[in-house]
């Protein structure tokens, strides 16, 4: 395999090798899909709800909208392939599953940047919260996120595959990720990634620092509050955000800027796990279902369907006696 070119597929990293484990991981990774789902469309699903029309809830269903992709992208041929016993993926495939991954997950990033500045406005500037995050500034914010994500996954797409490959076409991964097609490339030409991948590192350190000082007026602004209840019910809105973006940071920059010596494929698959597949099932329990408001909305959204469907069976019923 001289280039990109001669190469038709790629092969993922299995789970296991027997077939016993296999479908262990499928129907482990089908709780974890059909979770995932659940949380983030019930949050989808409560878009048209008016009480839900403010900047928070719009930037969560943004979030969710992300996190439904971010797994949608990755999981279903891990499952795939554990059922049908298969490791393959298509060159075309594996390029698509590289790009809508980092668009994904670097939009969510840079949307929970701009989450963290909607929690600081809220507890520090109150009185400005509607004139700062009016419905066009959340707009233009979510739109920044998802273009910002757009650019960074283009870039490092193209670039990634443009590289000569010649060190065979196994991916010691669950998915498609750069740095294990990076392992395939005999080319000097890699470097260029490697600078991109700096300039995103220095992109995502420059959105945590801007967290990272963002909650530190947070903190400094709940501990003046006298109230115990209200000191109480702002760390529990802020800390598990925190929470969130300190694991995608992390174990992301550890994914992509580990050195080689500390890398195996066990604790490759683990990271991965960590970053890719964490996030959108904890997501929906840390930001909705601590939120009575939202909570209200699914409850109102689920009730509303079940009395749907207990009308429809009624009706239906109801027509079969007529016709008899």
């Amino acid at each position: 395999m001289s280039n990109g070119s001669s190469i038709t597929h790629f092969l993922l990293l299995p789970f296991a090798d027997r077939r016993e484990l296999q479908l262990w991981h499928f129907w482990l990774f089908l709780g974890i899909s059909l979770a995932a789902l659940l949380g983030n469309g019930l949050i989808t699903s409560t878009a048209c709800d008016q009480c839900l029309h403010t900047p928070m809830y719009f930037f969560l269903l943004n979030l969710s909208l992300l996190d439904l992709g971010c797994f949608s992208t990755t999981v279903p041929k891990s499952m795939a392939n554990s059922l049908w016993n298969t490791r393959a993926i298509s060159y075309t495939g594996c390029a698509a599953q590289v790009f809508f991954f980092l668009l994904f997950i670097s939009a969510e990033y840079f949307l929970l940047t701009a989450m963290s500045y909607d929690h600081y406005v809220a507890i520090c500037k109150p009185l400005h919260y509607g004139t700062l995050l009016g419905s066009r500034a959340c707009v233009h914010m979510a739109a920044a996120a998802w273009g910002t994500g757009f650019l960074c996954a283009l870039l490092h797409t193209a670039n990634t595959f443009s590289l000569p490959l010649c060190r065979g076409n196994a991916v010691e991964q669950f998915f498609c990720e750069i740095p294990q097609i990076l392992k395939l490339s005999c080319s000097h030409s890699y470097l260029r990634e490697v600078g991109l991948l700096v300039l995103s590192v220095c992109l995502v350190l420059g959105c945590f620092v801007f967290i990272v000082v963002s909650y530190v007026q947070i903190f400094r602004a709940v501990l003046r509050i006298p109230s115990e209840q209200g000191c109480h019910k702002a760390f529990s809105t802020c800390l598990p955000h925190l929470a969130v973006v300190s694991l995608l940071v992390s174990t992301g920059t550890f994914a992509y800027l580990r050195s080689p010596s500390i890398s195996s494929p066990s604790l490759d698959l683990v990271v991965s796990v960590l970053y890719s597949l964490v996030p959108p099932v904890l997501n929906p329990l840390i930001y909705s279902l601590r939120n009575q408001a939202l909570k209200d909305a699914v409850r109102k959204l689920v009730t509303g369907c079940v009395s749907a469907a207990t009308h429809c069976l009624l009706s239906s019923a109801k027509g079969s006696q007529c016709s008899s």
